[in-house]
């Protein structure tokens, strides 16, 4: 059995992109997601590995675009800011169909902002991550341990589906310490019979693009991928429930969060009040199927989070009016108390 060893979550999370078969690394340093990229420089070489810093974080994005369109599984990291900038290189894999695992260790904005935790790039991760009709995985981490399993995860699916896969994670979770396990696993790589990487005469040339000159072509070929984000839908949704099966209020929260939820569902519990806690796994595919059986018995929604809201349109949606649904956050980097989310609930409590 392996053992446990006390990592930070930005060198775990490299750790393990590592363990899951990716040899193929290009970043660019901010704050606070410094870790990965460092973690990477120093073990890429010792493994036979590819690590290169950017000359921006424009330029890595297609650096991935070029390693994961010959086969090989590649990422890249990065804080709000930098990610932003690699929206239109997210776009171009998203309608090349190619997969690679993207980080995003939020910091607060907009703008610069500052360095300490957020979870303002909701909206970003979710819905405009990049130009056009396309969707991305993404995965919310809300331990250190959870940094490893999902990196894992991400590799696996964005292979499976070919499309680039996000972790969300923020600064806090990047920076805090806690012990892990790390798969001792083999990794078994997919074949990508349709990678771009020499054919020796064997097979048809391979074209990896997102050009497409005749609007039919294009119509054709985006209705195809949503066919497969139908799927996904379908079958990927993943969350946590937490003493939701009597509970009269309901927290929804992701990440960072939700570990501070999860504190507050407990100290409501000792004063008698039925609260439970869905802590989505998956921003996208969004779990809308535990919102959805939670709002036939539960009767309000209380969405936690670092940001002014973002998340909680989600919920809303969702819920579509059958329930109360109610927003708590803090933003600019700070970051609620169990307490704070105790006093929401009371007050959620008198009015229901």
């Amino acid at each position: 059995m392996p053992e446990k060893v006390l990592m930070k979550g930005n060198e775990a999370l490299a750790e393990a992109a590592i363990a899951a078969g990716c040899r193929h690394f290009f970043g660019y340093p901010i704050t606070p997601q410094t870790e990965v990229a460092a973690h990477m420089s120093k073990r890429m070489p010792k493994i036979g590995g590819v690590y290169l810093q950017a000359e921006s974080e424009i330029a890595a994005i297609n650096m991935v675009l070029g390693a994961s369109a010959a086969g090989v599984r590649s990422m890249t990291s990065s804080s709000s800011p930098g990610v932003s900038l690699k929206s239109e290189g997210l776009s171009y894999m998203a309608g090349s169909d190619l997969p690679a695992v993207i980080v995003n260790v939020q910091r607060a904005g907009p703008g610069l902002g500052g360095i300490q935790p957020s979870q303002a790039d909701y909206w970003q991760a979710t819905r405009a991550s990049g130009h056009g009709d396309f969707k991305m995985l993404v995965f919310a981490p809300s331990t250190v341990q959870e940094m490893v399993d999902l990196t894992a995860t991400a590799f696996d699916l964005s292979d499976k589906y070919r499309m680039p896969a996000m972790i969300l994670s923020d600064g806090l979770l990047g920076q805090m310490m806690e012990p892990v396990i790390m798969s001792d696993a083999k990794t078994n790589m997919p074949e990508k019979p349709w990678a771009v990487s020499g054919h020796k005469g064997k097979r048809k040339h391979n074209v990896v693009n997102s050009l497409y000159i005749e609007p039919k072509n294009l119509d054709a070929v985006v209705r195809e991928r949503f066919v497969r984000y139908g799927k996904i839908q379908e079958t990927e949704q993943r969350c946590e429930e937490y003493l939701t099966e009597d509970a009269e209020i309901v927290l929804v929260a992701y990440g960072a969060s939700a570990r501070i939820c999860r504190s507050a569902v407990d100290m409501a519990r000792k004063e008698g009040i039925k609260v439970g806690l869905i802590r989505p796994i998956t921003l996208w595919p969004y779990p809308s199927n535990a919102i959805l059986s939670a709002a036939e018995k539960a009767k309000a929604f209380l969405c936690v989070e670092m940001s002014m809201g973002q998340m909680v349109d989600d919920v809303r949606l969702v819920v579509n009016g059958k329930k109360r649904v109610e927003f708590f956050g803090l933003t600019g980097g700070l970051v609620p108390t169990p307490a704070e989310v105790l006093g929401e609930i009371k007050k959620m409590k008198g009015g229901i």
